[in-house]
């Protein structure tokens, strides 16, 4: 029997990967909400106008659907511009999916929920989300309507692939600030984006139940020491010695979100979350360090220009 996912922020960096997922399913036909004049071109994708930000747009667009993958988040802009898409928007989203009857509700947020650590080896069922940015309590709020709606939550940390532009390309403009590398002992979270994308498909045509809350990461972290090496070729710092934690503070000391970044990288960010793959009978695919390293032909034109300060984390 053939199920109609409806997906959000199908252009974005994750949506993007949840519509390739979900288009090589023969059972699944699709639905995108976009909101930019233009409808997307092709692909047999049944596309319907609207926007977070204006309910009333959203009427109708959850009519006929079995299950919503929710990926559009701002992750930019002030506290009421956050508030009016991931909060609000969010919430308008979900009663109508409510109203339609739509069977699975899943959206795809982000472990920066729980603040900034440090977190070894927990599960869902050990943390209570802490946002300590705008961005992340708006995100928090969006958490609240999906799982009250009887919804999953995806909470990934680091999410790496083609078309990243955050976080390798954040950690080069970190480590390009500091001219050189930074020697910590840390250990992160992370998951390919098209890994990802399967899960969040998967989750949404599960005939079982599912979680509410799943962290969504490869079951192997990846070290900061290995994150950084990626790094120190690409960027011509092959010659220079490694900062210690204190001397790259020193560094930044006078420009708060650099430090801020800093201070993401060395606090351990891993979030255990092994069993998801099991559950829905995903492939975790490579090893963060492994995974990371086949990107970097597609990331090399960006660590070139330049990329925000920062690691990526948010």
């Amino acid at each position: 029997m053939s199920k109609k996912v409806l997906i959000t922020g199908a252009k974005g960096f994750i949506g993007r990967h949840v519509l390739r997922s979900a288009l090589t399913k023969p059972t699944v036909r699709v639905r995108m909400i976009y909101r930019t004049p233009e409808a997307p071109e092709g692909q047999g994708v049944e596309a319907v106008r609207a926007d977070l930000t204006d309910p009333a747009s959203l009427r109708g667009a959850c009519e006929g659907v079995d299950a919503l993958v929710h990926c559009a988040s701002r992750v930019e802009g002030n506290a009421r511009t956050l508030r009016a898409v991931n909060d609000a928007g969010t919430r308008a989203l979900v009663d109508e999916a409510v109203r339609h009857g739509v069977r699975r509700i899943v959206y795809v947020s982000t472990a920066s929920v729980y603040g900034r650590g440090p977190f070894l080896g927990a599960g869902p069922e050990d943390l209570v989300p802490a946002p300590a940015s705008a961005t992340s309590r708006a995100r928090a709020a969006a958490e609240r309507h999906v799982l009250a709606a009887g919804g999953t939550v995806l909470r990934p940390h680091l999410v790496y692939g083609t078309g990243d532009r955050w976080m390798l390309p954040g950690l080069a403009g970190l480590l390009r600030f500091l001219g050189a590398g930074v020697a910590c002992s840390s250990v992160h979270s992370a998951v390919d984006v098209a890994a990802l994308a399967e899960v969040a498909v998967a989750a949404a045509l599960a005939d079982h139940d599912v979680p509410p809350v799943l962290h969504v990461g490869h079951p192997r972290p990846v070290s900061s020491a290995a994150l950084v090496g990626l790094l120190v070729e690409p960027l011509g710092l092959a010659g220079g010695a490694f900062l210690s934690l204190r001397r790259a503070r020193e560094r930044v000391e006078g420009f708060p979100t650099a430090l801020h970044h800093l201070d993401m990288l060395a606090a351990d960010h891993w979030f255990a979350g092994a069993h998801v793959w099991r559950e829905l009978g995903c492939d975790p695919g490579p090893a963060p360090a492994a995974g990371l390293a086949a990107h970097l032909q597609w990331y090399g034109p960006l660590l070139r220009e330049g990329a925000p300060t920062g690691c990526g984390a948010r």
